[in-house]
């Protein structure tokens, strides 16, 4: 147990962040495996409440940029307090996404906040943000393990996710999770990870 424990965090601890995406096309066979595997997080009351579209039509694609990029700009230029924007000036971070575009795929991420019956009844969803944040976590890994590069990217407000996917107002978008092979000239942050001891405490 401990050899396989201790295998997985290295296989993990190799996952990186990237901002510079290959249009090298990725099955969609691979990106279902891993969609399959983010479903079966635990949840509260068994209720599922996320949605994941997967985009990978250029047009739809390039919309999606376009309103991404309208909400960064707001908040590069003024929408975010400067400490902020100190943190993110190490990752060389901008208003521009041209990833949007390049990667071959883009998973919308929806948390559904309350279900709707068969009559239109809402029925009450369980823990929606934790529930959809483990199973993006599992997503993340899944992808890393299939040998694929991702990016998750927040733009802030993301409500023209339901426009141009024509997802329902109950659901809210999580996050958008850029996906694809890393660009050969790719830039990773040279970053550490805290270790053990500042992490967790064993009593």
């Amino acid at each position: 147990m401990t050899e396989r424990a201790a295998a997985f965090r290295r296989t993990v601890a190799a996952r990186r962040t990237v901002r510079d995406f290959s249009d090298r096309p990725v099955p969609l066979a691979v990106i279902r495996e891993c969609i399959r595997a983010a479903g079966t997080a635990p949840n509260g009351a068994n209720r599922q409440p996320w949605h994941f579209v997967v985009v990978s039509d250029a047009q739809t694609k390039s919309r999606i940029r376009e309103a991404a990029e309208a909400e960064e700009r707001a908040f590069y230029r003024g929408g975010a307090p400067r400490e902020w924007l100190d943190a993110l000036a190490a990752l060389g971070t901008d208003e521009h996404k041209p990833f949007l575009e390049t990667a071959p795929h883009l998973i919308a991420i929806f948390a559904e906040r309350f279900a709707v019956g068969a009559e239109g009844e809402r029925i009450h969803n369980y823990y929606v943000q934790e529930s959809v944040g483990i199973a993006t976590g599992i997503l993340v890994t899944a992808l890393h393990h299939a040998g694929l590069a991702t990016l998750t990217h927040t733009p802030s407000p993301m409500n023209f996710l339901n426009r141009i996917l024509g997802r329902p107002a109950n659901e809210r978008p999580f996050l958008i999770l850029v996906t694809g092979h890393p660009a050969r000239d790719a830039l990773v942050p040279e970053i550490a990870k805290k270790p053990l001891e500042e992490i967790a405490s064993f009593r």
